[in-house]
């Protein structure tokens, strides 16, 4: 039986240009709290926890800059594939990657497939980004030196 993408399976939101205000009110609104009604339209509210206003307060952010969102759940299993869609890299480099152990994963059971935790991916994707803002304020500091490279 094959496995359903979790990606194509997964919640995801493209903002329409009419709602980038609403949307940034939103995130404006949510951001300075940490609890939240919500009115009902019979009237009855009810009060969002502070897990969720903060899902609502980045959700909204995103969406008012023009981005789409897509909510999948950090223990989310993917395969190298699906890593690759996300990441913007190819499934030989992310196998690649995940050979070297820079991305965590699972052999699933008598099978040389494999599995990625959503989380180790956005921790490899953090690493990298930390990565790639040290190498700008490295060439920046050689830069603003006037240093020869």
């Amino acid at each position: 039986m094959a496995r359903s993408s979790v990606l194509e399976s997964a919640t995801s939101v493209e903002p329409q240009p009419e709602e980038r205000a609403s949307a940034a009110e939103v995130s404006r609104v949510a951001s300075g709290v940490s609890r939240l009604a919500l009115r009902l339209p019979d009237g009855s509210e009810v009060v969002l926890p502070a897990s969720l206003v903060k899902v609502l307060a980045a959700s909204a952010s995103e969406l008012s800059e023009g981005h789409a969102v897509t909510v999948l759940a950090s223990t989310a299993r993917l395969t190298p594939a699906e890593v690759g869609r996300l990441l913007g890299l190819s499934r030989p480099f992310v196998a690649r990657l995940l050979d070297a152990g820079e991305i965590g994963s699972e052999r699933l059971p008598g099978s040389r497939h494999r599995t990625v935790r959503l989380a180790d991916v956005l921790e490899f994707q953090a690493r990298r980004e930390r990565r790639r803002a040290g190498r700008r304020r490295v060439a920046e500091a050689i830069e603003s030196a006037d240093l020869p490279y």
